[in-house]
């Protein structure tokens, strides 16, 4: 049985104890945490009792943890996503990306989640790589210490924006353990050239995170299910599959104006087409 939750990105209008109440009430089993200053701030004062709270209440509700690291101005206030690995200031994000990896250790968090962010325009190409194979090795050193899967995202638009990019990635660092990928379900139908499904299936051994939401072809933009092209249930046969038992949780970041009402759609239409998975399944097997 797949384990869906959801994104808190996509509750930037609750208090974050307010929107874990709302997801495990709807009955999913975990969250997709990111980390910003309006939910679990990483540069917070008093950071360490804050967190414990939260994990002691991701336990009472019963939810599962992953960590997101995908704030938009969280690090500059006026331009979004920076700076990323690739930047002349790396060491910006090498902080941040440690205090998330020392959050996820502290909540019990199955994975952290990361990516490349878009090369600068007066960077070369190759030092930008460079860069960030740096500081993705410097990012999993931290992880190893304390236990913590990382996974990497392709990211339209970004340095590395598909799975051939994650795999060149992940060669130049040595094929190491505990360095996994993020796969979006509505990235693979946006910019990869193979079938949804059989993206998840080219990289099952390595899937440590799941995000999912509709999309169409060529255009980066995440849709509520049933709004773009995808279609599901043989998407979630091919999770099931290849054995995967991580969380899969729904990224609709730019719908938080209407969080609980499109949680509760997402949930739905989610376990519908599970059971639909399930039966065709059934139907090839006779």
């Amino acid at each position: 049985m797949i384990r869906f939750g959801y994104g808190t990105n996509g509750f930037t209008n609750h208090r974050l104890p307010d929107a874990l109440e709302v997801i495990a009430d709807l009955g999913y089993a975990g969250v997709a945490l990111t980390l910003d200053h309006h939910h679990l701030d990483p540069y917070a004062d008093g950071l360490a009792p804050c967190v414990a709270k939260v994990a002691d209440r991701l336990r009472t509700l019963g939810l599962a943890v992953v960590v997101e690291t995908g704030a938009r101005y969280l690090l500059d206030p006026r331009r979004k996503h920076t700076p990323p690995l690739l930047h002349d200031d790396q060491d910006t994000r090498l902080d941040f990306l440690r205090r998330a990896v020392a959050i996820a250790a502290d909540l019990g968090a199955e994975a952290v989640s990361f990516w490349s962010g878009e090369r600068p325009a007066h960077t070369e190409p190759s030092l930008a790589w460079n860069r960030l194979v740096d500081g993705c090795a410097q990012v999993l050193e931290t992880a190893r210490r304390v236990g913590v899967p990382l996974g990497f995202e392709p990211e339209p638009g970004m340095l590395v924006e598909t799975i051939a990019d994650w795999r060149a990635l992940h060669q130049a660092l040595g094929r190491p353990e505990g360095f996994g990928i993020t796969l979006d379900i509505g990235h693979c139908r946006c910019n990869e050239p193979d079938p949804v499904p059989a993206c998840v299936t080219s990289v099952a051994e390595y899937l440590v995170n799941i995000q999912i939401d509709d999309m169409r072809r060529g255009t980066h933009e995440h849709l509520e299910f049933g709004e773009g092209e995808i279609d599901f249930p043989p998407v979630l046969r091919a999770l099931d599959d290849a054995g995967y038992r991580g969380l899969v949780t729904v990224e609709l970041p730019r719908h938080a104006h209407a969080a609980p009402d499109v949680a509760a759609r997402s949930t739905g239409f989610l376990h519908r087409a599970e059971q639909l998975s399930v039966l065709t399944a059934g139907v090839e097997a006779s």
